[in-house]
């Protein structure tokens, strides 16, 4: 019996960026220099299957670093921590490595930077989400006010509304943002924002090459974990963009096939801390049900690299 056809549009980029791959060869790195256990506090990056194969070599996951040892190392997530956590691991002599994206480090430099100059921060952020509570942890409580939504903007009690400035989470929607800062600068015409936008170059590429497919396909599936914001933001946005289904599965598994009904066309991309083997996983899902041809649909190139901390390419 013959398969029915189907168009696989693939979006490029897709899947890891520069500082999820950092992060995982930090953990990998770690466990080669000191051996198990490594302690690491969070998800390392937001991906069961990253997650747990770094647990199948040492890896040991804890939320806060009072569940970790002294005598261990102890490597704090991509997503960033608020200070007073490596100042907890100095005051107890621990061995740590920071594996924060060097591009949410560059947020934390700002927020400092304003501070120095007298301005209180607005933070357009998802509440309780990993890298926006480690960058409102950069100041003391207060400094950073917390703005969700545009709504949010008209309750915002300030200090100063001509000593403002704003940041944001690195993976939100590019859409969303643009509402919240121009909502911001409604209300507060002196507000002052970074001088590069805060949201990656890899969450901007990702959610541009979904506005690029959405279009053109009958559904469209997100490789991603459920609590990844860069893949819940590319479900947002594909759907913003004119595709009628979108899903966030994290393994070929989840798929409901029942749900995309008759398909000729899908797309298939990946939230930044997806690895490949995943989205291969799903393709091969589809070969299995359907006579597929793959087209690439690429929208930028990606060759951004960050190294690891020092400390880990030094020999024992």
């Amino acid at each position: 019996m013959s398969k029915p056809p189907l168009t696989l549009l693939l979006a490029a980029p897709r899947g890891f960026c520069a500082g999820v791959d950092r992060a995982i060869k930090i953990v990998e790195m770690a466990l080669e220099k000191w051996g198990a256990p490594v302690f690491v506090r969070h998800e390392i990056v937001h991906n069961k299957y990253v997650v747990d194969g770094l647990r199948e070599k040492g890896a040991v996951f804890v939320e806060e670093l009072e569940e970790c040892p002294d005598d261990r190392p102890v490597i704090f997530s991509a997503h960033g921590v608020p200070k007073a956590v490596p100042a907890e691991a100095a005051k107890r002599e621990m061995v740590y490595v920071d594996a924060t994206c060097p591009l949410v480090s560059k947020v934390h430099i700002e927020a400092e930077r304003h501070a120095e100059n007298g301005l209180q921060m607005v933070m357009i952020g998802h509440a309780g989400h990993p890298e926006t509570v480690g960058t409102m942890g950069q100041l003391p409580e207060g400094e950073v006010l917390l703005v969700e939504v545009p709504e949010d903007v008209a309750g915002l009690e300030v200090r100063d509304a001509e000593k403002l400035a704003f940041l944001t989470q690195t993976t939100l929607s590019i859409d969303d943002t643009a509402e919240i800062v121009a909502a911001l600068k409604a209300r507060f015409p002196a507000i002052v924002g970074p001088h590069k936008e805060d949201i990656c170059y890899a969450t901007t590429n990702r959610q541009e090459a979904v506005k690029a497919i959405a279009p053109r396909v009958d559904a469209l599936l997100v490789v991603g974990a459920p609590n990844s914001s860069n893949s819940k933001r590319l479900v947002e946005v594909a759907s913003r963009a004119g595709c009628s289904y979108a899903q966030l599965v994290q393994r070929a598994a989840d798929i409901d096939w029942r749900a995309l009904g008759q398909i000729g066309t899908v797309g298939v991309t990946a939230g930044a801390s997806a690895p490949e083997v995943l989205i291969e996983e799903v393709i091969d899902a589809f070969r299995d049900r359907y006579e597929v041809a793959v087209e690439l649909v690429e929208t930028a190139q990606e060759r951004v690299e960050f190294k690891v901390p020092r400390v880990l390419r030094e020999p024992a």
